[in-house]
């Protein structure tokens, strides 16, 4: 193998045979160093040939076009020296190359990382919100699920039924923060605030917005923003209080005058409504949710979506059998409303302030539900029974699981009561019975 002394002359003019497919140019001066020619093409690379571990290697340095001849026989002692150190230089560059891609890959990942870090961050507590409600809203009832809505809601569009602009939600100021700065100082100055304004409603929206914090601790996008609950700390709890304990409720001597108010009521479904309220004790939102094929009137019952139980079934007595078959039947609803979305009755407190104020007595919805469970006692209504109707927890060993009281049973004591409330309320029902009928063998 004939060594030369390389020049640019001697490499310009150095040309691969014909009847070869390549040609190497050795220099004399670097042990390994060679120029390469190949069959049919003018492009020459410098080239760096030796053994590595007994076994021969080959490796390209660059085209001859490219690379100096001084840079060419640097690069070619470099290599040596790897050789020399016990390494295969196409080893070493396969591992810096690796080295290079996987420190891109890294910073690249670190740029991606901070760039979702950025956009986590940005996340404000009104954009997870509604993220929320979205996975919890299968879970939850139509009223829950509305007090969210309302909590939140920016207020400013027109009432359906008053030339006011509704008024933003109690959380519709912390909106626009970002989750990550939700802290309890910031829930505390909130909670100043709205306890001036609307304390009751500002306890429900401190209790809505700490289980919507503990969710955000462990939703996998939320969970690095949010590592504390920030409305559940002591402060708050002090600032907002307590709500007044209501023992609102109709007295024996206030049915007359409430009755014949109720009764003067313009809309029929209304007028049924707040009267089934306290007939049956029932909740303001599981009356409103009765659909009409939840009521038999053949055999007297009625079904209500239980919040405890998920479905009660209820007598169906006969003064509010009357009451429910004289509405009109314009959609699945009994307490219907062609005014409202939902398609039934959805807020009646005006309508009962209305008949307060027409019968000289103050009780909430809520307060005619307490109203039949007090009115039970007059008639010694044993308080199992009254609980079963109303829906109450089952409380004690007997009642939890043993008592199992049968519909004609309930029917017995709901009827009495029924009967006893318009008696003292000076209404004089004669229930309808239906006609009977001869049946024959065949």
């Amino acid at each position: 193998m004939a060594k030369v002394k390389l020049t640019a002359g001697r490499i310009e003019n150095f040309q691969c045979p014909r009847d070869k497919q390549q040609a190497f140019l050795w220099c004399d001066e670097v042990h390994g160093l060679g120029v390469r020619a190949t069959a049919g093409s003018d492009r020459k690379r410098y080239i760096f040939q030796s053994k590595v571990k007994g076994q021969s290697m080959r490796v390209t340095i660059g085209d001859a076009s490219a690379w100096s001849i001084a840079d060419a026989q640097k690069e070619a002692r470099k290599l040596q020296v790897t050789i020399d150190q016990g390494d295969d230089p196409r080893q070493v560059e396969a591992d810096e190359e690796a080295a290079r891609v996987s420190a891109r890959l890294a910073k690249e990942a670190q740029a991606a990382a901070l760039v979702m870090q950025e956009a986590r961050e940005a996340v404000t507590l009104g954009m997870a919100w509604d993220e929320y409600l979205k996975a919890r809203k299968p879970f939850w009832g139509e009223r829950h699920y509305a007090d969210h809505i309302e909590a939140m809601q920016t207020g400013g569009k027109t009432r359906k039924r008053s030339e006011k602009l509704t008024q933003p939600g109690a959380l519709a100021s912390l909106a626009m923060v970002r989750l990550i700065d939700v802290s309890p100082d910031l829930v505390t100055e909130w909670a100043k605030v709205e306890s001036k304004q609307r304390p009751g409603r500002a306890r429900l929206a401190s209790r809505l917005l700490s289980v919507f914090l503990t969710w955000c601790a462990e939703y996998p996008a939320y969970r690095e923003l949010v590592t504390g609950n920030a409305a559940r700390n002591k402060s708050i709890r002090e600032i907002l209080g307590r709500p007044q304990k209501k023992d609102d409720a109709l007295q024996r001597e206030q049915l007359p005058a409430w009755f014949k108010a109720v009764r003067q009521i313009g809309n029929p479904v209304i007028s049924a409504y707040l009267q089934a309220l306290l007939l049956t004790g029932a909740r303001t939102n599981e009356l409103t949710a009765v659909r009409w094929n939840d009521v038999d009137f053949q055999w007297g019952s009625m079904t209500i979506k239980d919040k405890m139980q998920g479905l009660r079934v209820i007598p169906l007595p006969p003064y509010l059998a009357h009451l429910l078959a004289s509405l009109p039947r314009r959609n699945e609803y009994v307490f219907s409303s062609p005014t409202a979305a939902s398609g039934h009755l959805q807020d009646p407190h005006d309508a009962n302030y209305r008949v307060c104020a027409v019968a000289g007595v103050e009780v909430t919805l809520h307060g005619l539900r307490r109203s039949f469970a007090s009115l039970c006692e007059w008639i010694e209504m044993p308080a199992g029974i009254a609980a079963q109707i109303q829906g109450h927890a089952p409380q004690g060993v007997r009642e939890q699981h043993y008592i199992r009281r049968p519909l004609d049973l309930l029917r017995k004591w709901h009827v009495k009561i029924e009967a006893w409330i318009l008696e003292q309320a000076g209404i004089e029902f004669v229930p309808v019975q239906p006609d009977l009928q001869v049946v024959k063998n065949t």
